[in-house]
This record gives structure tokens, C-alpha cells and sequence, in this order.
């Protein structure tokens, strides 16, 4: 059965989806999307990947998901880049909500089945806050409506803190009308040069936390299955977003609450004032490899990691998923070679190894999402096929894996090219003559004989940026070019 970790209740708990139609069972998820006032960075590729491998899992395990992932298109970061730019602000959001389905579509993340905008349920907004103001957890201030924080008894049982430590946490904004510090904006009153709607309570906008509530609810119903997004956003963001929803509704808001870890960079937190952040955009534009190529490499790199986990980016972490997906793809080169049929004990060994396999991908996806136990089981079924495979295997059986490892691999975003496409480099890419190729051959063979492993693996990795894949088999090398 599947597990995950639920923020709510700091437990590792039993996963059932509310809704089922027949036999069919439904998942409501819901995905703090971004704020569009800049390209999306290293942070945002982690949290696209993880609720993709979410989605993924969920729809392998047969449930019909309802994916909505938000855009916020209307915040003081896209107002401020507005007027420094000299441009209107709907033109800010538009540029970069372009720019993030640039980002996801080289990432080969698919759309959410809902991607809404905060600007486009603004009524909904003011219906909710309507509904807390007459229930009195909000309050009005001339043209400001506030959330009585104090009015939510289970306020802090997200983020575990109590009120000093929220207090101290919190995004408070500066307005010493306010009943208490603590209490958050649901609606602003306009300032000049600012977007506005009407509203109730005069002309304004809404606050950053109302419209997730809103949206969601909306769209999945007043509970339901799933919330999900960085870790970052755990207080004050769905915070808030429990006390204004459970405070309107007296129901339950979400049930799941699923936050990914943080990316460091060379092992120090990613910021623009450390000099170590970096966007989507530069990632692929710096790689040496094709997009689609340094997509699937990445998403190796980030499921490597258990999702909650911290994970450390830099460019020898990249060249090592590089390495680990080479080690596949020369397995599926070695796969399409079938020459002979291997020994009945050891075809036999394997066909139990693969028999085995789905069972124990399974066992890993479901203890929270556990890719990177996925991926090692992946690994060992690997080490298995290659025990075998300088025998050759019979073409059914050689099949039989490839659609293995293809199908599960599918959950993860990976394994999906031929090999030809795996080894073929950008057009600008590294150039190596023949004579080069025989001359770094001989170095390799040579270090190889001393031992030199790690010389050995260098050389290796320089041809494989050229496009040559090496593969040591007991007859010799073989190299393939692209």
C-alpha cells in the first residue's frame, strides 16, 4: 500500500484517495505554482519533477488524477518589475508564464490538467472572504481585510510552531492598524499604480495566501487528496492557507500535505547574492549536451534523491547522472545485439529478476515516493541483465527487458530514447578526429593496465562529451559513434 509523509501529522501514513466513480479511483492534487515575475530556477525544476513523478506513480497505479498547479500573475514582485521596466504588469506575468512553459516543456514536465491564474478567480476570492468576515475570523481597515490568526485554534499545526516562533517566521505585513502582528492580509486596498478590482470593501487586490484557497477549492471541492510544494512554503503560505479555508468551511482542508526538499548548490543554499543560482534556462544553454539529452539527465540527478531530502546540485553531480543514464543506455546498446540464448540456469536467474522486479519497483514507489530506492533497484536489475549479457540473449528475452525497464522508467521520466538518440551531441558539440580517438584509446589502455582506474573513467567521459561511447567487454573494447 502506499505510504507518504504528511506534513500535517509528521507521520508516514496509509494513502486513500477520497473520491472513487465505480471502480475508478480519483485523486484531487493541488500544486503551489509559481510567482511569474522571473524564469524559473534550479528550486522550481525540483518541485516540477517531484509532483510529476507524483502524478506519474498515481496515474501507474491506476488512480484518474486531477492535477491543478496555479500561477500567481498578480503579486508586489511582478508590480515592482513592472514599473522598472516600464511595462505593464499583465505583460510581466504573461512573459514569464511563456517562459515557464518553456521551462517545463525542456524539462518534459507535461501541463497540470488545470493551470489557473489568481486573476482569473478573483470572485471567488471575495466570496471566501465575505464568508470569514461574517463569521467573524476577518476584519476590515479602511479598504484591508485581515485574518484574525488568533480566531483559528489549530493555527501552527502545519509548521509545529507555537506563536512566538510564527511570529518571528512570519511575512508580516507593516501596517500598525492591524488587530495583531500576526494577523495576514486577504485583501489590499489599491495604491496608486497598482491592479485593481472592486470589491466590497472599495477597490483593491487580493493577498497572496487567499488565492490558493480559493483556486483550490474551486477546482477540487472544499477537501481534498493532496497539497503539495517546497518546503519554503510551509509557513506562512499553507498556513494560512488551512486557517482561511478550515476557518470558512469548518471542514477539513487537505488531507496529504507533501513538501520536497531544498536544492544547495556546491553545498551551500542557492541565492543570487551568493552567486550560485541558477535558472532552467541556464542550465540547458550551459550544457554540453541536447536539450532532451540534459533534461533526462537532470531528472536522473533529482530522483536520485528521496523528494523531502536536500539535494546538492553542481556540475559534477550532473556529469555523474550523465555517467549512471550511460550505464543504461549501453545496456539497451547491448540489448539490441541479442546473439545467442543465454545458459538455462542463468536465463533462468534473470527471468526470476525480472519476474521479481515490478514487485519491488512498487515496494519502493510506495514508501513515500522513494525514487531514489527505485532507481537503486533499477541499478541492481541492471548488474543482473549485464551478468548475462556477454552470452547474448535470445530476442524475446532481450525484448522482455527493455520494456521492463522502459515502462517503469516511464514513471520516473526516463529511458526514453534510442540509443542513437542518447549519444548523437549538439551540433556545436566537441569535435575529435580519428587519430585523437586512437590516441586517447591507447592512454585509456595503458592506464587500464596500471590500474589507473580513475585516469581510465576520465578518458572515458571525454570521449563520451565527443559523442563515443565506450563499452569494456571481455573480447575487447567497443566504441560506438554517434
Amino acid at each position: 500500500m502506499l505510504k507518504i509523509s504528511n506534513t500535517l501529522t509528521g507521520k508516514k501514513e496509509p494513502f486513500r484517495s477520497r473520491g472513487t466513480a465505480g471502480k475508478i479511483k480519483k485523486v484531487g492534487m493541488y500544486v503551489c505554482g509559481i510567482t511569474v515575475y522571473d524564469r524559473c530556477h534550479l528550486g522550481h525544476a525540483r518541485s516540477a519533477v517531484v509532483f510529476d513523478v507524483i502524478r506519474r506513480y498515481l496515474e501507474y497505479k491506476k488512480y484518474k488524477v486531477r492535477y491543478v498547479k496555479n500561477f500567481t500573475d498578480v503579486d508586489d514582485k511582478i508590480i515592482l518589475r513592472a514599473h522598472k521596466e516600464g511595462r505593464l504588469w499583465i505583460e510581466v506575468a504573461e512573459t514569464y508564464i511563456q517562459a515557464y512553459h518553456e521551462d517545463m516543456a525542456r524539462l518534459g514536465v507535461p501541463p497540470a490538467d488545470v493551470e489557473p491564474r489568481a486573476t482569473e478567480y478573483i470572485p471567488e476570492m471575495i466570496g471566501l472572504i465575505q464568508t470569514l468576515i461574517k463569521k467573524k475570523v476577518a476584519y476590515v481597515i479602511d479598504g484591508n481585510v485581515y485574518y484574525r490568526v488568533k480566531q483559528f485554534n489549530g493555527y501552527g499545526k502545519l509548521s509545529k510552531r507555537d506563536t512566538e516562533d510564527l511570529l518571528a517566521g512570519a511575512r508580516v505585513e507593516v501596517d500598525e492598524r492591524k488587530e495583531d502582528p500576526l494577523d495576514f492580509a486577504l485583501w489590499k486596498a489599491s495604491k496608486p499604480g497598482e491592479p485593481t478590482w472592486e470589491s466590497p470593501w472599495g477597490p483593491g487586490r487580493p493577498g497572496w495566501h487567499i488565492e490558493c484557497s480559493a483556486m483550490s477549492m474551486a477546482l477540487l471541492g472544499q477537501t481534498f487528496d493532496i497539497h503539495g510544494g517546497g518546503k519554503d512554503l510551509i509557513f506562512p503560505h499553507h498556513e494560512n492557507e488551512i486557517a482561511q479555508s478550515e476557518g470558512a468551511t469548518g471542514k477539513p482542508f487537505a488531507r496529504y500535505w507533501v513538501h520536497n526538499g531544498f536544492v544547495n548548490v556546491n553545498q551551500e543554499k542557492m541565492s543570487k547574492s551568493l552567486g550560485n543560482f541558477f535558472t532552467i534556462q541556464e542550465i540547458f544553454e550551459k550544457s554540453p549536451w541536447p536539450e532532451a539529452v540534459t533534461a533526462e539527465v537532470l531528472r536522473y540527478f533529482l530522483v536520485s534523491t528521496q523528494y523531502r531530502s536536500p539535494i546538492d546540485f553542481s556540475d559534477e553531480a550532473l556529469k555523474s547522472a550523465k555517467a549512471g543514464l550511460d550505464n543504461f543506455y549501453r545496456m539497451f546498446q547491448k540489448l539490441d545485439e541479442p546473439v545467442a540464448t543465454a545458459s538455462l540456469p542463468r536465463g533462468r536467474k534473470l527471468r526470476v529478476a525480472l519476474k521479481a522486479f515490478p514487485k519491488r519497483f512498487e515496494a519502493a514507489m510506495d514508501d513515500d515516493f522513494n525514487t531514489a530506492l527505485a532507481v537503486s533497484e533499477m541499478q541492481q536489475l541492471r548488474a543482473a541483465v549485464n551478468a548475462v549479457l556477454d552470452q547474448g540473449l535470445s530476442r524475446p528475452l532481450s525484448q522482455a527487458v527493455q520494456k521492463l525497464f522502459r515502462k517503469h522508467g516511464a514513471v520516473l521520466g526516463l529511458f526514453s530514447f534510442s540509443i542513437g538518440q542518447w549519444t548523437r551531441t549538439k551540433e556545436t558539440g566537441t569535435a575529435i578526429s580519428a587519430a585523437d580517438v586512437e590516441q586517447r584509446l591507447k592512454e585509456r589502455d595503458d592506464a587500464r593496465h596500471r590500474k589507473d582506474w580513475a585516469r581510465a573513467d576520465a578518458i572515458r567521459e571525454q570521449l563520451a562529451d565527443a559523442g563515443i561511447i565506450l563499452e569494456d567487454r571481455p573480447d575487447g573494447t567497443t566504441r560506438i559513434r554517434r
